[in-house]
């Protein structure tokens, strides 16, 4: 019974995607006649004229770029502050952890007023870089938070073995335990970047120029300019989706691992 409720979920997640697929490949009439019918020739030429329409290659390039920097970024600083917060006690340790695990509470939506505000003031709406930084700063607390408990699970005997042999602290920080953290800083990767290839309010309110919009903006024009070509829609959310199951079907598994192997370790 239990194996018959898995299998029906997961059609119901799966089944949605496949019709996508298969009805980004029919003609407009196609589609009108029968939304649930496959299509009789499949028409690739959709993608073409989506990718070309949409300007989704301009908008691939930023949210690959904006995706690639932001997951390098978090990763660097999560693992930094993650050690440094596994490894040191002093003063104020507990406020800091505690402040950055406040950020994983506080909705997205409740600061796009403020971000915005603070951003215009200081001149930073519409530039190359202007979502990296939110971007970085909303990713942090979780990496943070799977960094910090995978790093508390690894002997302390590591370094101290590494000091003897006249390692220094930096080093044996990113030659001895980053390596041991592969799993956690991969899960984070992965995380990071799906989360901001994915990301949508933050890339509306604070970008404007067409230069620098991202794949889940652009989408947004499909329903506007083509409001009756589904199939052109349809073509474009395949293309948007293409890299995030790619990544999500490769890796997977090193997703469970990383968020279960802080609870095995510690």
């Amino acid at each position: 019974m239990a194996n018959v409720l898995c299998w029906a979920l997961s059609i119901t997640c799966i089944a949605p995607v496949i019709w996508m697929i298969y009805s980004s490949l029919k003609t407009d009439k196609e589609f009108a006649l029968d939304i649930l019918a496959l299509p009789e020739s499949p028409q690739w030429g959709n993608y073409v004229k989506a990718f070309i329409a949409g300007n989704m290659g301009t908008y691939a390039v930023n949210s690959l770029l904006n995706s690639v920097l932001t997951t390098v970024l978090t990763l660097l600083l999560a693992f930094t502050i993650g050690y440094c917060l596994s490894r040191f006690h002093f003063r104020g340790r507990n406020a800091i952890y505690f402040l950055f695990m406040a950020g994983m509470l506080i909705p997205i939506y409740a600061l796009l007023l403020p971000i915005f505000i603070e951003f215009k003031y200081m001149h930073l709406v519409n530039k190359v870089f202007t979502l990296l930084l939110p971007y970085i700063a909303f990713a942090l607390p979780m990496a943070i938070f799977l960094v910090e408990s995978y790093v508390r699970g690894i002997p302390v005997e590591l370094e101290e073995a590494s000091y003897i042999d006249g390692c220094s602290h930096v080093r044996s920080m990113f030659s001895i335990i980053m390596p041991v953290c592969k799993p956690v800083l991969a899960t984070s990767a992965i995380l990071t970047f799906l989360n901001t290839w994915n990301e949508f309010p933050l890339a509306l309110v604070l970008i404007s120029n067409n230069k620098y919009k991202t794949v889940p903006i652009g989408l947004t024009y499909f329903r506007g300019a083509y409001a009756t070509s589904y199939v052109l829609l349809f073509a474009a959310l395949t293309i948007a989706s293409i890299p995030v199951i790619v990544i999500y079907l490769c890796f997977y598994n090193q997703i469970m691992k990383g968020m279960v192997a802080g609870a095995v370790k510690g």
